[in-house]
């Protein structure tokens, strides 16, 4: 242990906020997903509470009920006016079932698998290089063979894509295109939000043909189902139906670069002459330092895939090599951005 003396002890040059937060983090955000599991938000949907009504109607104590609040409160979720919690705008939108953008689905995979994010399970995880969700392997392996975690993962992407389906189209002119190809395209969210806001646009959602039955429901909830269609496939093995826009939403984060390059390289392939890629991701700095959410993202991608976050320049050099022109990078919705190029 390192000996001091009251000659060598100094103030220190910086505050201790940022150690500190790692703790908060740990146990204040949490709060946020036992107030979903609790049904804090849905029980203040129609009308503002005080703490003895939330207390009584969710039959817990108010002591535990006091500090969610004040967590999800303090963090943008909830006010608190006249001694009564009332929902906020970005809870109104996103964490309520009825909205198009609930995000709740999102939240419900996080808690189902929570051991995921343990200090053991991640330290394995960087320890040994492979995921370790579903106690390790393949993840999509797993759906294939599980049709009740398929459907939970596939609500869970569509809660975290909604929002997001419906700004990206509108980051470039993208109305001189016929047909999207959407790669991997989950529950269809963005097939949908492209869709409603490119009236001229049809769309095709290229997944596993169990998944592309669950994205056959959310198509009808929309009423595209002329517009939309599926097609169930080996997004490596298979041929690509014919479009002349091509578009990966979280998939690259998905797969290392060799993979995310076999990708780029098919989607060249199969897009027609003068059609587009579009890779919406969260990006991380040319650098790699920073932002946080991106680098917190490829953290989670440790714990749950063989891929990483990439950053613009990776993903445009990679769209480069592979022979695609007119490369750009755009600001896209909250923490995404879109990298496409042009097939010359």
């Amino acid at each position: 242990m390192t000996q001091h003396t009251s000659s060598n002890i100094q103030m220190p040059r910086v505050d201790d906020r940022p150690v500190w937060d790692v703790v908060f983090a740990v146990y204040g955000y949490p709060a946020l997903l036992l107030a979903h599991r609790l049904k804090v938000f849905a029980l203040l949907e129609d009308n503002p509470r005080t703490l003895t009504e939330i207390c009584d109607a969710l039959n817990i104590k108010p002591r535990p009920a006091e500090v969610i609040l004040t967590v999800a409160t303090a963090l943008g979720f909830l006010s608190l006016q006249q001694e009564r919690y009332a929902l906020t705008a970005v809870a109104e939108e996103y964490l309520l079932q009825k909205s198009p953008n609930y995000f709740g689905f999102l939240w419900d995979l996080m808690i189902d698998n929570y051991q995921v994010c343990s200090i053991t399970s991640l330290e394995k995880a960087v320890m040994t290089d492979s995921p370790q969700t579903y106690g390790g392997g393949d993840i999509y392996q797993s759906h294939e063979e599980q049709v009740e975690l398929l459907h939970r993962f596939t609500s869970g992407m569509h809660s975290m894509s909604m929002a997001s389906a419906l700004v990206w189209p509108g980051v470039l002119d993208f109305s001189r295109h016929r047909v999207m190809l959407d790669i991997g395209g989950s529950s269809g969210a963005h097939s949908i939000g492209a869709t409603l806001r490119l009236p001229n646009l049809q769309a095709i959602v290229l997944d596993f043909p169990q998944v592309c039955e669950v994205a056959e429901g959310y198509i009808v909830e929309y009423n595209l189902q002329e517009r939309i269609k599926t097609c169930g496939a080996n997004i490596w093995n298979d041929h690509w139906p014919s479009a002349d826009l091509h578009f990966f939403s979280n998939m690259y984060h998905d797969w290392p670069p060799e993979k995310c390059h076999f990708l780029t390289a098919k989607s060249f392939r199969y897009l027609e002459c003068g059609g587009r890629i579009v890779i919406h991701e969260m990006l991380c700095n040319d650098d790699k330092t920073g932002p946080f959410a991106p680098a917190a993202f490829g953290m989670m991608m440790m714990g749950w895939t063989e891929g990483k976050q990439y950053s613009g320049l990776e993903l445009s050099t990679m769209l480069k090599e592979i022979g695609f022109e007119d490369i750009q990078i755009h600001k896209a919705s909250g923490y995404y951005s879109i990298v496409t190029g042009r097939k010359p």
